[in-house]
């Protein structure tokens, strides 16, 4: 280079071809259509087997079952002091039924509020029974004695549980188990002495609590239904017994649930902006994604039809140290034949996941369309973000045995709506208002229905935030 030549650099050097952003002005981007963060897998509804119905409702029809007083407890807090509602006291079976409001609140009133420690005492096996405990915060073990004289665990109670109820009825009740606190506990305690100061002055609560004791004993099997009566090992002509199969007088029907919205859409955007992608076809897309995640989100936590509100007391049960263990799992399989599925808070599924490093043990997988679903004991255990998780970083672990034929959770649809465009979801034209604006009805039907009690379980109050 010659003394005195100037150096040209990119931006004085003249532009000998199309630059880019002249060049994108020109072409089509590559694009792609519109994301959306709330889709989620929704295992829920892609393995609860659908059944169409008609009439738009589900009747259950189950055998009859003398079921007395199984429900939870309702209190009410304001600051330490907690309270019992008067007529969640009708929970217990020797009140159950019992309507005197005026009764119930003086019942309620004479509730001694108790605090225990974890590690205390409530009550000891073979002592005198003559209080019931009505558990409005903690968790309390029920401890027994084994065919060996070892203590063995008969289950974890949790908030709104109530135990020593026999007191109100057997004036020489004995605690059959020890209970125990495993946590800080609050409860109420009723005694005997005070409900019969009670009875003394109510006519009403005195011949409520005879007509309990004075009940007959009912022939049931071991899930509380009438006893079917049969003859077997017989020899020679002795007589048969007669029976029959008695059913509930009001069976359950469930109802189709709705979920619904009004999409609108501007005719000129709707006219001039379909390429390369339709508009109104993306913006269907996306609210029918929005409306299936709704549809699970209710099937979980709606307090009609919802599994979690559901699941009948019995077959809810706590976890023996707060985190989901290999153990809480095997006690939530026991309780019922045929389990399906698992459905579980991913947060969950790592805390599982924890305890089961920590024991050393690995659990298998399966492949379901492409994905690697972890297992326990052969049944998937599949994520669903819908299972709350509270402030205290507790979740729900549910079990599932599904299908019409093996008695168990089943999804209820309506298939054949107008404008359908998938079973029992459709997308409706209303119309094109004065201000040029397209508007579709996009509605889904759709409820659940446990046919069997046991075919419905949750492990409760499991720890998510704790790791060891």
């Amino acid at each position: 280079m010659s003394v005195g030549e100037e150096v040209r650099t990119e931006e004085t050097r003249p532009q000998q071809s199309l630059g880019p952003e002249a060049a994108r002005n020109l072409a089509t981007t590559t694009k792609s259509v519109p994301q959306m963060q709330e889709i989620s897998s929704r295992w829920l509804l892609r393995m609860l087997p659908w059944v169409d119905i008609q009439g738009g409702a589900y009747r259950v029809n189950r055998r009859l079952t003398y079921a007395v007083g199984d429900g939870r407890i309702t209190f009410v807090k304001t600051g330490d002091r907690v309270e019992i509602i008067p007529a969640e006291l009708g929970e217990l079976p020797a009140l159950r039924s019992y309507e005197d409001e005026e009764v119930l609140s003086e019942l309620a009133r004479r509730c001694e509020q108790r605090w225990f420690a974890p590690g205390e005492l409530i009550a000891s096996f073979g002592s005198q029974n003559d209080e019931v405990y009505l558990l409005a915060h903690g968790r309390v073990e029920k401890i027994g004695s084994g065919p060996y004289g070892d203590d063995e665990s008969l289950g974890v109670l949790a908030d709104g549980a109530y135990f020593g109820d026999r007191a109100l009825l057997a004036e020489d009740a004995i605690w059959e188990y020890t209970a125990r606190a495993l946590t800080a506990c609050t409860v109420l305690v009723l005694s005997r002495e005070h409900v019969e100061q009670v009875a003394e002055r109510s006519d009403s609560l005195r011949e409520q609590l005879e007509e309990r004791r004075a009940l007959p004993e009912r022939p049931t099997n071991k899930y509380g239904e009438k006893e079917i009566e049969l003859a077997s090992g017989h020899r020679g002509e002795p007589d048969i017994p007669h029976t029959f199969v008695d059913y509930e007088a009001r069976p359950r029907e469930y109802e189709l649930s709705v979920a619904q919205t009004v999409l609108r859409i501007h005719t000129r955007v709707a006219d001039l902006y379909n390429q390369p992608m339709n508009q109104t076809e993306q913006q269907i897309r996306l609210t029918v994604e929005a409306l299936k995640e709704r549809q699970e989100h209710e099937l979980v936590n709606n307090r009609d039809f919802g599994l979690l509100h559901n699941c009948e007391y019995d077959q809810r049960i706590q976890p023996h140290d707060g985190v989901p263990s290999p153990d809480d799992m095997d006690e939530l399989l026991s309780r019922r034949r045929g389990t399906k599925l698992f459905l579980a808070h991913p947060r969950a599924i790592a805390a599982f996941g924890r305890e089961l490093n920590r024991r050393g043990l690995v659990p298998e997988t399966i492949d379901l369309g492409g994905n690697r679903i972890p297992t326990w004991r052969g049944v998937p255990i599949f994520p669903c973000n819908k299972i709350p998780v509270s402030d205290a970083r507790t979740t729900s672990i549910i079990a599932m045995r599904t299908g019409e034929a093996d008695q168990g959770v089943i999804g209820l649809r309506a298939s054949g709506i107008p404008d359908e465009i998938e079973p029992s979801l459709s997308v409706r034209f209303m119309g094109i208002n004065e201000q040029a604006i397209i508007k579709y009805l996009v509605t889904t039907y759709y409820s659940a229905a446990v046919l069997v009690p046991d075919a419905l379980g949750v492990l409760e109050n499991v720890e998510i935030g704790r790791w060891q």
